[in-house]
């Protein structure tokens, strides 16, 4: 049996855009991506702390060092510039494997750099 598990997760980075007229998906700086072992393409569910919208969308890959989250598509919808989200990866995982895995959390500036 496979257990889904909390692999990684961007905690409380800033919406800086939202592009509603792109065709769907979450853009996030890579640098955040690298630190979070989130890779473009991964499945990832989005927390928008200000209202209480989840959502599972795609990631692609931004800029190294912009800063830029950006909801896309009718994600959009669901946030504003300035939110607060919480951005969770999952892994499947073997239950012998999830007892050692650890997760990887990362805590971006007010800008969404690394500290």
């Amino acid at each position: 049996m496979l257990l889904q598990i909390h692999k990684s997760k961007i905690h409380r980075a800033t919406i800086t855009q939202a592009n509603l007229n792109y065709v769907g998906s979450i853009t996030i700086d890579e640098a955040l991506l690298e630190a979070a072992n989130i890779m473009d393409g991964e499945r990832v569910q989005i927390v928008n702390n200000n209202n209480g919208e989840r959502l599972e969308t795609y990631v692609i890959t931004g800029e190294r060092g912009s800063g830029v989250i950006c909801l896309n598509g009718a994600a959009a919808r669901k946030c504003e510039v300035g939110d607060i989200v919480i951005i969770i990866s999952y892994g499947w995982m073997t239950p012998e494997e999830a007892k050692n895995h650890k997760a990887i959390t990362v805590f971006p500036t007010e800008k969404n750099q690394l500290a």
